[in-house]
Parts: C-alpha cells; sequence; structure tokens
C-alpha cells in the first residue's frame, strides 16, 4: 500500500492535543538553557579546583590543578578521561569515533575559568585601542596589497576614512604598506 494518499493530520492538532506541547517545552528549555553554558563551565571549575588544587596549610592555594605534574596530575588526567568519555557518549565525536575538537575547546574553557591564562595572553591587560590600531594596519595593509596587485576589492573605497580612524588612535601612517 502507497503512502502517497495516507491522510496526515496537520502537526498543530497533533501538538495542541498533547498534554505537554513539546514544541513549547524544547523552545522554553532552549532559551531557559542560553546562556548557562558559562555558569556550567565556571560550576565544573569549581569543582576541580576544590578537588584538585593543592593548598598549604593556611588554605592558600600553591598550584592549580591544570598546573599540577608527574603523579600529583594522575587523578586530574583521571578526571580529564572522564570528561572526554562523557562528551563523546553525546555525540562530541569524529566518524571514527575518537573525541572531537569541540570536547578540547570545552576542556579548555574549564581551565581559563580556573584561571589558566593561555600561552601569548596576558590577562588583564588588553589595551583596545592598541589592538584596533595594529588590527587597522593590518586591514589597511591588505587594502594597499590588493591594489598593487592590479586588484580593485570594495575595500578600497573605504582606505581613506580607515586611515583616518589609524591616524587618529595613534597609528604611525609611515607604517603603512
Amino acid at each position: 500500500m502507497s503512502n502517497a494518499n495516507a491522510v496526515i493530520a496537520p502537526a498543530s492538532l497533533v501538538i495542541g492535543q498533547l498534554e505537554s506541547d513539546p514544541l513549547e517545552s524544547s523552545r522554553a528549555a532552549l532559551v531557559q538553557g542560553i546562556g548557562k553554558t558559562g555558569d556550567l563551565i565556571r560550576n565544573y571549575a569549581a569543582a576541580l579546583e576544590l578537588w584538585f588544587d593543592q593548598k598549604d596549610t593556611q588554605g592558600r592555594t600553591t598550584a592549580k590543578w591544570y598546573e599540577l605534574i608527574g603523579k600529583e596530575k594522575k587523578p586530574v588526567k583521571a578526571e580529564r578521561e572522564k570528561f572526554v568519555a562523557l562528551m563523546v557518549e553525546r555525540g562530541f565525536a569524529k566518524p571514527d569515533g575518537k573525541p572531537s575538537a569541540t570536547v578540547d575547546t570545552y576542556w579548555q574553557r574549564v581551565k581559563e575559568a580556573s584561571g589558566y591564562v593561555p600561552r601569548g595572553r596576558v590577562q588583564g591587560s588588553v589595551d583596545v585601542d592598541a589592538r584596533t590600531v595594529s588590527d587597522l594596519q593590518t586591514v589597511i595593509n591588505r587594502i594597499l596589497k590588493a591594489e598593487e596587485d592590479g586588484k580593485e576589492p570594495n575595500a578600497s573605497q573605504y582606505k581613506a576614512h580607515l586611515i583616518e580612524v589609524f591616524e587618529s588612535l595613534g597609528g604611525d601612517v609611515d607604517k603603512l604598506g
């Protein structure tokens, strides 16, 4: 028998007749969960700190859990293995079954929530204006290089404005190009 002639009730009738509307409940769950990832990461980081940070006799932290080495690091490694296994179980795996990059990304976020500062990043010392000048220099140089190569990017029409902002923020025009 062909399903082509089957009568299908509109989803709105079926959903509306259920005691708990799955569309409404899933929408509410999504909206409720938005923004909670940071809280969940911080909570997990706090638990790792509680269990694995090393403390002196006055209760001051002498070594963070992510700094431990050798035999002191074994329990942290075991915890990470449990974390990875659960992430893979929940679908964060490559087709070959190995953990996806998402697993490492979340572990990194947990470490950062505990105070870890990745190499090359100085925490709390980001000068937005200095970084903006650097980024503008990169953008302007990209436009200039394209023009030198005989291209006419749309960005060229904004080059003068970008240079003006670059100079206003303290950039050295002589260093462009």
